[in-house]
């Protein structure tokens, strides 16, 4: 790849009961994420054109699909989302520029495929800001139990001229979810857009 890559940076949670206590119904929950800062190559400038974010991104993907997938081991992904950190000399377009369908179909196909949308946010910001990455069910928008966050703060970056590329995953949906609605059980043969 083309990208100045700094740094590396995985990140886990194990959650083994809710906010009230109440202990997991089931498996507990497993989030992770992946995160890569790199050079802005566009940090202080305007352009058109944000070819060279842009072209390498699938191997970005593929990097960050063969990353996450080691560090979930042979954990099933109900959901997940990705999200940027750009800093104050860049463009949030520019870390929008990395996460594209380009960068997110070789994640996508690593973690064992997923029809739906993947949720995605970013910001500007300079090192220690927080950064909540939306999750969804992977292969349904409208699973509510797999609406969740994940809140991720790397704190040396980004720098000014930096990005922080993030995904996360999660092996299913959160603790004692009530609220009705389509179940993760009954998405098969369903649209993944809805």
């Amino acid at each position: 790849m083309e990208y100045r890559i700094r740094s590396w940076l995985a990140f886990q949670q194990e959650i083994l009961c809710n906010e009230s206590g109440r202990a997991a119904d089931g498996m507990p929950l497993r989030r992770f994420a992946l995160a890569c800062v790199l050079q802005n190559p566009y940090a202080g400038r305007f352009s058109e054109d944000l070819a060279l974010l842009v072209q390498d991104s699938a191997r970005l993907g593929q990097e960050f699909g063969r990353r996450l997938t080691a560090l979930v081991g042979p954990s099933c992904i109900e959901s997940y989302g990705k999200a940027c950190l750009v800093g104050t000399e860049g463009e949030y377009e520019h870390g929008n520029a990395l996460l594209t369908t380009a960068f997110a179909d070789p994640v996508r196909e690593a973690v064992g495929g997923g029809k739906a949308w993947i949720p995605s946010t970013g910001k500007r910001g300079g090192p220690g800001t927080t950064i909540d990455v939306p999750l969804a069910h992977k292969d349904a928008l409208y699973v509510r139990s797999h609406y969740d966050t994940m809140s991720l703060t790397v704190n040396d970056a980004p720098a000014p001229g930096e990005i922080v590329v993030i995904f996360a995953i999660a092996t299913r949906g959160r603790l004692h979810a009530r609220l009705g609605g389509l179940m993760a059980g009954e998405i098969e043969g369903k649209d993944g857009l809805r």
